[in-house]
């Protein structure tokens, strides 16, 4: 034996293709959201950005179910453009008033989600902050701004376990049913040292545990276990050697699917992807009578595969559709 390989027992949450799902926080939320996204779930990805630390997540998901809230206060305008500290840079515009219209879109939009959502993944990337120097607000994001405009602090885990068990029971008020997943990301935030990205990551994993163990709907999944100590080798980083690469999100993607997928889910998986290669196969001589009988039979294919799992597959249609010759 070479490895230590973490096995995942099965969940009970056998998420099905037409639960609602919800992913939040740092970039690899994106990646996990991304993933159910192509599968064809019924999921919001990241609706503010890359959101880092527990404490602007906390922030934002309780803006988007209570109403009121500071986030149109905090805007600032910096070389021309308008951003949010609260959210990404993504988010941000030439125009205030259109910036404005954007968060409430997406508050708008997260609010909606939640009410229908049966899982919330909260992915949490540093417990680093950086507060504003004349208003001592954690921001999610300081958009380039001058560093004297900031400082920056390692969160106090009492301050995040308070704030982030307030904010759940908030949710779970809106959403009684909703459940809840909490990952550690795996993404190494090592220009913060890695003497501190590893406290970091330790406050955020002591965070994740207090949290499950004292609220029966919410749930670990051990993402950032299963690259350091299942993976656990450079050849799983990218060039950067701080993000997973693809052949590691691969491995970490079949573990959550294993564990929190349900039978009908998976089956499809495996429909899915053949599908996925059919569509996206581009032959040499397009017009060729075997790829338009190919095409034909692919569309017959996608169309049994609609009915069967009720998908909306639209956009795939057309894509077989536009390549058939008249």
């Amino acid at each position: 034996m070479f490895r230590t390989e973490l096995h995942i027992p099965a969940s009970g949450l056998d998420l099905g293709l037409s639960s609602g799902v919800l992913t939040m926080g740092s970039c690899f939320a994106e990646v996990i959201g991304r993933r159910l996204q192509k599968n064809k779930a019924k999921v919001v990805v990241n609706p503010f950005g890359t959101i880092f630390n527990p404490l602007s997540v906390s922030k934002l998901l309780r803006a988007s179910i209570s109403g009121p809230h500071s986030i149109a206060d905090n805007l600032v305008q910096h070389q021309g453009i308008w951003y949010a500290y609260d959210l990404h840079s993504s988010l941000s515009s030439p125009s205030r008033d259109t910036l404005l219209l954007q968060i409430e879109e997406r508050l708008a939009l997260t609010r909606h989600t939640l009410q229908q959502a049966s899982l919330l993944i909260i992915t949490l990337g540093t417990a680093v902050g950086y507060r504003l120097q004349h208003s001592g607000e954690v921001v999610a994001n300081c958009h380039k701004l001058p560093a004297r405009q900031f400082s920056r602090e390692l969160l106090p885990f009492g301050t995040l376990l308070t704030d982030m068990q307030q904010t759940l029971e908030t949710l779970w008020q809106f959403n009684p049913a909703l459940q809840v997943m909490l990952t550690v990301s795996p993404v190494r935030h090592i220009k913060e040292t890695i003497e501190v990205n590893s406290v970091s990551k330790s406050i955020l994993r002591l965070l994740c545990h207090e949290i499950m163990v004292s609220n029966k709907q919410a749930h670990y999944f051990p993402a950032f276990e299963l690259m350091m100590d299942d993976l656990r080798d450079y050849r799983f980083y990218g060039r950067d050697m701080v993000h997973p690469t693809e052949v590691a999100e691969d491995y970490i993607w079949d573990k959550f699917a294993n564990a929190y997928l349900s039978e009908h889910f998976r089956s499809f998986l495996k429909a899915w992807e053949k599908m996925r290669r059919a569509i996206a196969h581009r032959p040499f001589h397009p017009e060729s009578e075997a790829h338009q009988t190919f095409l034909t039979a692919t569309l017959q294919q996608l169309l049994e595969l609609s009915a069967r799992y009720k998908l909306d597959v639209t956009e795939e249609e057309n894509a077989l559709k536009q390549q058939l010759v008249r």
